[in-house]
């Protein structure tokens, strides 16, 4: 065969290769239930009282270790209702990569009450998770394959077709336990907020591991209402902390 045929042949495979590779890569970006530039804001409660305000992001893409990463954050804040006994100036970051399969980073930072500064990094060539905080690094831990941190987890249960008596094993780690997390989809409830009415699934999340919380039969430390629709937003989180318990609840969403 002549050598320019032979050329173009080869020319002509590449250009299929390519092509395959951006139209898988865009397969997958489609079906991903979120973008950058979602926003979700929460109005949150303490034993019905209005508590404060989180909020739950999806801000640009930045480079961690070299490698482009989904970069997720949640903010909370408390009001001057609720500080005289609990204050709370939380901010958690949580970098994966592209495809969402692990945890490439976790910062957790906290200037309340209980101040804290943790940056959580993954090595996973020997698959450790290292927890360090205000810069001393603890042991590292063995982590499972595929591993996520806390906050991740609500995106990653996004990207799952949610229904009634499903059960969804995800791996998470937050630099000190890693442990199998079984979120289980306990059915489908309406919500009403602020006199929207939501068609939602509760997933409820075994977190009580990883947090060392020693809870009561039938009383998880963590429920997420998911809306029913192709997003699958947490609508509503109740959350338990050492005060009681957190409720949020979603009063303005941007996509």
């Amino acid at each position: 065969m002549p050598r320019r045929h032979l050329w173009m042949i080869m020319i002509f495979l590449c250009g299929l290769f390519v092509l395959a590779g951006y139209r898988e890569s865009n397969a997958v970006a489609k079906t991903l239930p979120f973008r950058q530039g979602e926003r979700m804001v929460y109005r949150a409660m303490w034993g019905g009282i209005p508590a404060g305000e989180a909020v739950i992001e999806v801000l640009p893409s930045v480079a961690v270790d070299g490698a482009r990463t989904h970069h997720f954050a949640m903010t909370m804040t408390t009001n001057s209702q609720v500080e005289t006994f609990y204050k709370l100036r939380e901010r958690q970051d949580s970098y994966t990569d592209i495809p969402l399969t692990r945890t490439l980073q976790y910062r957790k930072k906290n200037t309340g009450n209980h101040s804290r500064d943790v940056v959580v990094t993954y090595d996973w060539k020997n698959r450790t998770a290292t927890y360090a905080s205000f810069g001393n690094a603890e042991k590292p831990v063995e982590i499972l394959p595929g591993s996520f941190d806390p906050l991740a987890l609500f995106f990653v249960i996004r990207t799952h077709r949610l229904n009634p008596g499903e059960v969804i094993e995800i791996p998470v780690t937050d630099g000190k336990k890693c442990i199998a997390v079984r979120a289980t989809v306990a059915g489908r409830e309406t919500l009403t907020i602020d006199g929207k009415v939501y068609d939602t699934y509760l997933v409820i999340p075994d977190m009580d591991r990883l947090q060392g919380v020693v809870s009561r039969k039938g009383d998880p430390s963590l429920k997420i209402w998911f809306s029913a629709d192709e997003e699958q937003v947490p609508v509503r989180i109740q959350s338990k902390v050492a005060v009681g318990s957190f409720v949020l609840e979603l009063v303005s969403a941007t996509f």
